[in-house]
């Protein structure tokens, strides 16, 4: 990891942590999968097209810093093979696609340059595909060990840490098997740690400590709102009374960058996300490309921008225009920034953090413009360390370890800043189903202390469904009515895949071909040690 050298004099610190996660979808039984176009759609428009700004980064001898959070379910999609092939065949159609846009538009002017930019940006991106040999995530190695990024991971399946704290050997598998797939990954001892939605309770600090994390990040009012108070707000981090560093997210950047209203992806000269041929052109010619047969869909070929509200006729989407509004935009984010720092730095002891996280699909996928965007920012500051530097929250605390002690306030970036989202009357019926198997889970590694073969193979499978089903990602779909039929089913196929792994165990006989398919259906973590599930005082098996 890259060490820093003795820090000049700049007016602040900004670190953006950008958190890459999508839920673990896979299904070799069918041959085209909607969901699965979830991990297709981010890698054309977000990973990929990131992963190129961070080439250019090195390329151009950019001083970049930078965190990622990788999901070890967006790890297990990635490395993949049956999920590399989908995606190479998924690309090679939105090639051929964009070819036949370019042929069928060439009398029309406004949207022949569209159609052109669209063939030369796919071709670009499958280039890139290709470069990598598939392996994404070993690029993004390779990036942190040149040390222009720091890969931190998150929980297993992006479990909502707080609602597992009545079961501390739930919370502690979620955390240790995402670390040893972490170290699988990208190699080293990961020392930041992503609490999945931000969400956090004083219970998931202890096995963060045990698995060897020393920081985190919370929403502002975490911080904000900790005992007692930190005099420095969200611009330092603060000291836990458990040893473990808190950073709090920045308000200002968040809204910049986040908000609906007032936010930069909003901005009318952007490419709208919505506006799709998928929708716009004859079903018989775009339904080659979609991902559910007989069912429109988007297909990433759009040609209109945000421009006006209901009702208002969009206009054409300018390439030119939109870069523009970039360029405007990266300034004015820079100086903001630097405005902020020069408040606040005379009643400081260092100069000011900000720390900006934000999903990574935002920047491609849902904010087309975004890695243009993140780049600029980039170069801007690293153009001018000395009025603000790219730091990553553990470069911050080797330049400043002594921190304010001070206990956060429970805490997350969800709806309401608490639980809501993920514990509400659309999805109340899954948390004491999860409570119970997780208690089942510990059982069974105290039936089994010494497990080998096919009883060694079906505890591991059991730990495998009990975390797919933990995933916040259910819950979340289900508040919201998106997908809801799919994460419904997702939930109870797991659970009752648990269930009858456990009766098996317990009773027998057991059905080796049900357990060969369900390991082949959900291959992820490999090495997974279910041991993680064992009781306190509970002794490990010799």
């Amino acid at each position: 990891m890259k060490r820093l050298a003795h820090p000049t004099p700049c007016l602040g610190y900004l670190a953006f942590v950008l958190h890459a996660h999508l839920p673990y979808v896979r299904h070799p039984e069918h041959a085209r999968f909607l969901e699965e176009g979830w991990l297709f759609e981010a890698l054309t428009e977000c990973y990929l097209p990131l992963i190129e700004v961070f080439a250019g980064w090195q390329r151009d001898g950019i001083a970049a810093r930078l965190t990622l959070v990788m999901s070890p379910t967006l790890c297990a999609m990635l490395r993949d093979p049956l999920l590399q092939q989908r995606y190479r065949d998924h690309l090679n159609g939105q090639v051929a696609l964009a070819e036949k846009e370019r042929i069928r538009t060439h009398l029309q002017a406004a949207f022949q340059p569209l159609a052109e930019f669209y063939r030369q940006r796919l071709e670009a991106v499958r280039s890139r595909y290709d470069a990598c040999r598939g392996d994404v995530v070993g690029v993004l190695r390779r990036f942190q060990e040149a040390g222009m990024i720091d890969i931190i991971p998150c929980a297993a399946t992006h479990a909502v840490l707080p609602l597992l704290a009545g079961h501390v050997p739930s919370l502690r598998a979620q955390i240790g098997v995402a670390r040893a797939l972490h170290r699988d990954c990208f190699g080293g001892e990961p020392r930041g740690f992503w609490l999945p939605e931000c969400a956090y309770a004083s219970e998931v600090e202890a096995p963060l400590r045990e698995a060897g994390f020393r920081w985190f990040i919370l929403d502002t009012h975490g911080l904000w709102y900790a005992c007692p108070r930190p005099r420095y707000g969200s611009w330092a981090p603060i000291i836990t009374p458990g040893g473990l560093a808190a950073f709090g997210r920045d308000a200002a950047s968040a809204q910049q960058v986040w908000s609906r209203q007032g936010g930069y992806p909003g901005d009318p000269r952007y490419r709208d996300f919505y506006r799709d041929i998928g929708f716009d052109l004859d079903l018989d010619y775009v339904r080659p490309h979609f991902l559910a047969a007989g069912k429109r869909g988007f297909t990433g070929i759009k040609y209109y921008r945000i421009s006006g509200g209901s009702g208002v006729e969009k206009t054409v989407y300018d390439r030119p225009q939109a870069m523009a509004a970039v360029g405007e935009q990266v300034a004015h984010f820079v100086a903001a920034r630097r405005e902020e720092w020069k408040q606040r730095i005379s009643h400081m002891d260092r100069p000011p953090l900000t720390v900006a996280p934000y999903d990574a699909e935002l920047f491609g996928h849902w904010w087309y413009e975004g890695p243009e965007f993140l780049d600029g920012v980039v170069r801007s500051l690293a153009a001018q360390s000395q009025e603000g530097r790219l730091v990553t929250p553990g470069d911050y605390l080797r330049l400043h370890p002594e921190n304010q002690v001070a206990a956060p306030a429970a805490s997350s970036w969800g709806e309401g800043g608490y639980w809501r989202v993920w514990l509400n009357p659309k999805n109340g019926w899954i948390q004491p189903r999860l409570q119970e198997a997780g208690r089942q889970m510990s059982g069974l590694v105290s039936r089994f202390p010494r497990a080998e073969g096919v009883i060694d193979r079906g505890l591991r499978q059991a730990a495998r469904e009990l975390l797919l089903a933990q995933a916040s990602d259910w819950p979340f779909m289900l508040r919201h009515d998106n997908h809801a039929a799919y994460a419904r089913q997702r939930v109870r196929e797991h659970l009752e895949a648990f269930a009858g792994l456990r009766r098996q165990l317990l009773a027998g006989p057991f059905d080796e071909a049900l357990l060969v398919q369900r390991e082949q259906s959900w291959p992820l973590f490999a090495k997974l040690d279910y041991g993680e599930w064992r009781e306190e005082g509970q002794k490990p098996a010799s």
